[in-house]
């Protein structure tokens, strides 16, 4: 079972940066494929960044040029490094871990809390 817990959420300025961190408690979070979702109110949920069981990452083109996905496998965790934020990427941001590379939400099999990113 694997537990993933985000953080890195706040409110910015239009133009500011923020990092996000979803953090795994299992090991085999090494070779599994893991993605960052969002919500904004009245708006489904979308898939912002996903990176695959070799580390391939592949961005929305919605915040492309802007948002960076990486993984530290020392520590298990999933890094979302988002620059120059506008108020449209305002939303609860969620991580997930085991699922189909380019998955919906509802395909992984973990997925954490989410943690809030306000612009404005």
């Amino acid at each position: 079972h694997v537990q993933l817990v985000e953080s890195g959420g706040g409110s910015v300025q239009a133009g500011g940066s923020l990092t996000l961190s979803c953090s795994a408690s299992e090991s085999t979070y090494r070779s599994i494929c893991m993605a960052w979702f969002r919500q904004a109110p009245g708006s489904q949920r979308e898939t912002v960044a996903t990176v695959d069981s070799n580390g391939v990452t592949k961005v929305a083109g919605s915040v492309k040029g802007r948002f960076t996905l990486s993984k530290d496998k020392v520590v298990n965790t999933l890094y979302l490094q988002m620059n120059s934020l506008k108020p449209e990427d305002t939303a609860m941001y969620y991580c997930a871990a085991v699922g189909p590379y380019g998955g919906t939400w509802y395909q992984y099999n973990y997925r954490g809390q989410g943690t809030q990113v306000t612009v404005s």
